[in-house]
């Protein structure tokens, strides 16, 4: 509970009221997730140093690093807090080598800390002959006393504190069940209208109400609410009927041929019709049918942590405003044509759900620095990606299949097009003044997604794996013996149906 109380405290200092646009001077054409990762671990690392600054000031200690104000914060809570037993890791830089080693732990001794382990090696660096690894089970009162104390001490170079092994005071916070993404509903980057007067809607007195009330029911909306009916007006049907008659016109020629599967779908369901906006209600209801994913109303553009989350949970946020009518064509940020028409028939095609599913799995846990390369990755690919098809180009980048002029751009020879290889698109820098220099290219969503498993599985800090458990609807860490027993032994049963299903096909065969 400290662990979550801390995280929502956090994203609160992290929630800006103003338009991204006014506080950054930032012209944009259109609002990114990389943006918004990007802008948030700016903000994160700003918010932790004046956090830092302060603990060291009231603390007259100017070595206090983070992990000490984490512990110091955590034991601050009850008398019981103080005294919890913490496993904690002391790296410490011995002047004249491990002769004072003795004295150390005897200091350790004295603070009622039990030594676990004790490691040594030369030192790197100069002011030290060696270096300790010393790992104790200690209270938390007294853990920080024992550092104060060993920082006095003339026989240490520095003294530093390591993320214990339990990460009970560096564990971080990331939604375990899909009712915590309540919690995960912040706005970022906000390209209001009432604002940024670029936004199409700026002038408009009755648009910014109505964004304004639909904006509020997504705030009220819960887990386990049904999702609100929103009551379009007949200029804002007219406004997605333009979308998506132009989009039926092109889709033949330029989109990929799951794409087009699920668009007849939804075509034949009469979800998809030019004289009506679907519900997202019945958009997630169609969705989990076919691949589980569910939809839930979002007010904005999220921040790129919480709206990858989701994901991990087969669970869309989606907006359900419609963007200005003097602009039928182009929206600044996403807006409900553009998550029906670009983003829905793939979230029903089982490989792309996978694929959309694997970023946000991927995204829990994940440092500041991997969101922001996951948000380039989700940005080159579910939002501006290209496919191969019988040697032909096509798109299922969102962004492409909503927007007539990009969608024409990117299939053309004007672009480059480069082979979808996610350590390399990760750190592509992305143009959103205008259309894409450069769009990454797939051989199949199956490749896609083979290729990003494995550049998670190599490139990302994360000392632990996440699963879904579809069953639970919860995430699991696997980060012990007994989580992956239980894990393998729910394989080895599916394994063993599919083995059974496949004697009886080649019995029924033979």
């Amino acid at each position: 509970m400290m662990a979550v109380a801390a995280a929502q405290k956090n994203r609160e200092m992290f929630a800006i009221k103003k338009s991204y646009s006014i506080e950054n001077g930032y012209p944009a054409r259109r609002r990114s997730l990389v943006d918004d990762a990007r802008f948030e671990a700016l903000v994160v690392k700003q918010t932790k140093q004046s956090a830092l600054d302060e603990a060291r000031q009231r603390s007259n200690d100017a070595e206090l690093t983070e992990e000490e104000m984490l512990l110091a914060t955590a034991a601050a809570e009850s008398a019981e807090a103080a005294q919890a037993v913490q496993h904690a890791a002391l790296v410490l830089r011995l002047r004249d080598g491990v002769g004072a080693l003795a004295r150390i732990l005897k200091t350790i001794e004295n603070f009622k800390g039990t030594v676990t382990h004790v490691e040594t090696r030369a030192a790197k660096g100069a002011g030290a002959r060696a270096d300790a690894l010393v790992r104790v089970d200690i209270s938390r009162q007294q853990l920080l006393l024992l550092l104060r104390a060993l920082r006095q001490s003339a026989a240490l170079a520095s003294v530093a504190l390591l993320a214990d092994t339990h990460v009970s005071i560096k564990d971080p916070w990331f939604p375990r069940h899909a009712s915590e993404l309540d919690n995960c509903n912040h706005l970022m980057t906000k390209y209001e209208p009432e604002l940024d007067m670029n936004h199409p809607g700026f002038a408009d007195k009755v648009y910014r109400e109505r964004r304004k009330m639909i904006a509020d029911i997504a705030f009220a909306f819960k887990h386990g609410d049904p999702i609100p009916t929103i009551e379009y007006s007949p200029a804002e049907t007219a406004t997605w009927r333009v979308v998506f008659n132009n989009t039926v016109d092109l889709l033949p020629k330029y989109a990929c041929a799951e794409y087009r599967r699920v668009f007849g779908m939804l075509q034949e369901a009469n979800i998809f019709t030019p004289d009506r906006i679907p519900q997202l209600e019945e958009m997630s209801s169609f969705l989990n049918r076919h691949t589980g994913f569910r939809l839930r109303p979002a007010a904005g553009l999220l921040t790129a942590r919480d709206f990858l989350a989701s994901l991990a949970f087969r669970i869309f946020q989606s907006t359900q405003y419609v963007r200005h009518t003097s602009s039928p064509h182009h929206t600044p940020e996403p807006d409900c044509i553009h998550e029906m028409i670009g983003h829905m028939p793939l979230l029903a095609d089982p490989k792309f759900a996978q694929f959309s599913q694997e970023i946000g799995l991927a995204s829990l846990g994940a440092s500041d620095a991997e969101i922001e390369k996951l948000s380039t990755v989700y940005w080159f690919t579910v939002e501006f990606g290209l496919c191969k098809e019988k040697g032909n180009l096509k798109a299922y980048g969102a962004g492409l299949l909503s927007s007539t002029r990009e969608l024409l751009h990117a299939v053309s020879d004007k672009p480059e097009h480069r082979p979808f290889e996610p350590a390399l698109t990760a750190i592509q820098p992305y143009q959103d003044q205008e259309v894409q220099p450069i769009y990454y290219v797939a051989e199949s969503f199956e490749d896609a997604k083979d290729k990003f498993r494995r550049w998670v599985s190599t490139g990302m800090s994360r000392p632990f794996e996440v699963r879904f458990n579809p069953h639970t609807q919860r995430i699991e860490v696997l980060d012990s013996v007994e989580r992956l027993e239980s894990c393998v032994s729910q394989i080895n049963l599916e394994v063993l149906h599919l083995n059974n299903a496949l004697a009886k096909l080649r019995t029924s065969f033979a």
